[in-house]
């Protein structure tokens, strides 16, 4: 069909589609007419680096920032102070209240010190009670040896103290104390209250008399004769008996020596003869000395 001719200008009866024909090179498309402008700042937030990693490390900063502001002029132990106040207040109104103080398996000799160690008064809110703590101030008592410490909700605490042996009285220089099965001076204990303990005497008799006494104690005629135990020379011990009388034990073999005295003993009654001195210091024999100073 031939053109139209219209004021002088030819145009096609047939126009190209522009569907779907992009927009210009620095043009704004249709979609764009409607759509609205994006401000630079709010832009800038799709840039930022939100990852994990990012986040965390933000986190951190942030808990490490707060934790500066609240130490600044001791604000931080007065809200700690505010805190465990508020606990407390909140333990007693529930009835948890320190009613009674237990203490089991010390001796009437020691409990009054192990108390005085707890310095406890009733009335203290029985779950702010530092529980390791009590048990280091039991455990600072001479007497005490290990101690545990319970609380038994809602309104007991229970204190288990283990002591410390009593093994001798030690002699030293005019001083007399116990000490325990290691050699240990038990501080606060008074020795005039166990005239039942044996005595040794000396310097260095503290940490040699675990290895001595038992051997004694299984010899009960011969220990009930002994009035003290003597170290000599820090190296070996005198017995010296409530007759006057002195056994010379040697530095080495002591059990050995003790043993021909209790078959000569057996044999010969020789305790009940009372020789001044009986010396088994040298091995596989007895000396003894008569009243009349005759070897």
């Amino acid at each position: 069909m031939p053109a139209v001719v219209r004021g002088g200008r030819r145009q096609s009866s047939v126009q190209p589609s522009r569907r779907g024909a992009g927009p210009k090179k620095g043009g704004r498309g249709a979609s764009g007419k409607n759509a609205p402008a994006i401000p630079g700042k709010m832009a800038a937030i799709g840039r930022l680096d939100l990852s994990p990693r990012a986040v965390v490390i933000a986190i951190i900063a942030g808990v490490a920032l707060l934790g500066g502001v609240l130490a600044t002029g001791a604000r931080a132990e007065r809200i700690g102070a505010s805190i465990s106040g508020g606990m407390d207040r909140l333990a007693l109104g529930m009835g948890l209240e320190l009613k009674r103080v237990r203490i089991v398996g010390a001796s009437a000799e020691a409990e009054p010190a192990v108390r005085r160690a707890l310095a406890l008064q009733q009335g203290l809110p029985i779950t702010g009670l530092d529980l390791d703590l009590l048990r280091d101030q039991v455990q600072a008592v001479g007497w005490v040896k290990e101690a545990r410490v319970v609380r038994l909700l809602p309104d007991t605490l229970i204190v288990e103290v283990k002591e410390h042996d009593r093994l001798a009285v030690w002699q030293e220089n005019g001083r007399i104390r116990v000490i325990d099965g290691a050699g240990q001076v038990i501080a606060g204990a008074d020795a005039r209250r166990y005239p039942g303990l044996p005595l040794v005497v000396g310097k260095g008799a503290d940490q040699a008399a675990a290895d001595i006494l038992p051997l004694l104690a299984q010899r009960p005629r011969l220990m009930s004769r002994v009035d003290a135990v003597v170290r000599v020379d820090e190296r070996r011990w005198n017995l010296r008996l409530k007759d006057g009388g002195i056994i010379q034990l040697p530095a080495v073999e002591q059990e050995a020596a003790l043993i021909r005295l209790d078959a000569l003993d057996q044999r010969e009654r020789l305790l009940d003869l009372g020789f001044p001195r009986i010396d088994l210091r040298t091995p596989e024999t007895l000396a003894v000395r008569p009243s009349d100073g005759e070897a």
